[in-house]
């Protein structure tokens, strides 16, 4: 096991964004950088022995200063959508950005992910490890109180990348993240992801509106495109006339996973033939937004000039549900003052 770090260039105030290569015995790497503690390669090899980058990013620093996709993104405090971009603490009304029809989408506009983070790496038995810090002011974004976050990714030397987030805050608050990276097993440029096949431990799923706010309903997944309970191609049914396909214009949706709050378990799965790559995900959060890129555009080149465009990959975005922060009924995003929010998500790569 071990690291690299390296200039890689400069914010626009002249300050150094460095990137950080971890890498393991069976010649799986991953980097990341301090802008934003964005994930920027996922180098795994095929069923062949060739080094496949399956996460979607760019080669430039003045890209990821824009990175319009989110890719290789930590968002926060809260991912997803908050209806009417508002919420509600302790009889207080709290009132963000509507930056996604009239909700808020990500605690846009000021992204965490245009920001510089402090960093650092090192090693140990568990793998190789690269942390990242930034210190959110009270009233950042919209959200109260002043809180401490902390991002570490892990190689392990089983081939997993581990993501442990943690959060601790003088104020109750909302406390909801999750990496947006964007993921294609053929490799980032391998083009449309449709024939890959999916598996997600959901027997529902939370129905949603026309723009994408819960409605509080837990749909059953069964008898309906829905249904990835058994492994089945992403092009299989989205195209169908159901209405969550219809108004999400593909796969863009949280599941309600299976297994019981806060216990790290599998809760999804991805197979490529073409590579012989698969991906398992592991959370002890409660839901996963499984997400088709179906709004992605080539607005910039990819990575070594690669080409993005409409579900040319898949997110899955684990996640405490949409607009739980306002739904009684859902699992809460609230983390209480002093207490510790700390949360891991594992993306585990094997060959079959």
């Amino acid at each position: 096991m071990a690291y690299k770090k390296e200039l890689w260039g400069n914010m626009p105030d002249g300050r150094e964004v460095y990137l950080y290569t971890l890498v393991n015995e069976n010649r799986v790497s991953a980097s990341f950088t301090n802008l934003g503690a964005v994930w920027v390669t996922m180098n795994v090899p095929d069923r062949n022995g060739k080094e496949t980058d399956v996460v979607l990013g760019y080669d430039r620093v003045s890209d990821y200063l824009l990175n319009p996709p989110h890719f290789g993104a930590p968002i926060g405090r809260n991912a997803n959508r908050i209806a009417g971009a508002k919420f509600t603490i302790n009889g207080k009304e709290y009132k963000l950005a509507a930056n996604n029809s009239t909700n808020n989408l990500h605690s846009g506009p000021d992204l965490y992910h245009s920001r510089l983070w402090d960093s650092e790496a090192e090693e140990s038995e568990f793998g190789t490890s690269v942390s990242f810090s930034l210190f959110s002011p009270d009233g950042d974004q919209g959200y109260p109180g002043n809180a401490n976050i902390t991002i570490t990714y892990t190689l392990t030397p089983e081939d997993s990348l581990k993501i442990d987030y943690h959060m601790i805050c003088d104020e109750d608050t909302v406390a909801n993240f999750t990496n947006h990276s964007y993921f294609n097993l053929d490799g980032h440029d391998g083009g449309s992801a449709l024939k890959q096949r999916v598996w997600i431990d959901a027997d529902t799923y939370t129905r949603a509106d026309e723009i994408s706010i819960p409605t509080g309903e837990l749909t059953p997944v069964k008898g309906t495109p829905m249904d990835f309970t058994v492994m089945k191609s992403i092009e299989q049914d989205i195209s169908k006339d159901y209405e969550a396909l219809v108004f999400g214009n593909g796969y863009d949706h949280n599941w309600v996973l299976n297994h019981p709050l806060k216990e790290l378990a599998l809760c999804a799965a991805a197979e490529s033939d073409k590579t012989g790559i698969r991906m398992e995900v592991y959370t002890d959060l409660p839901g996963m937004q499984f997400y088709t890129a179906n709004f992605l555009t080539d607005q910039m080149p990819g990575k070594g000039g690669a080409v993005y465009s409409k579900r040319c990959c898949y997110c899955f975005e684990t996640q405490y549900y949409p607009n739980a922060v306002n739904t009684p009924s859902f699992p809460s995003p609230i983390l209480k003052a002093g207490q510790e929010y700390q949360t891991t998500t594992i993306y585990k790569f094997t060959t079959i």
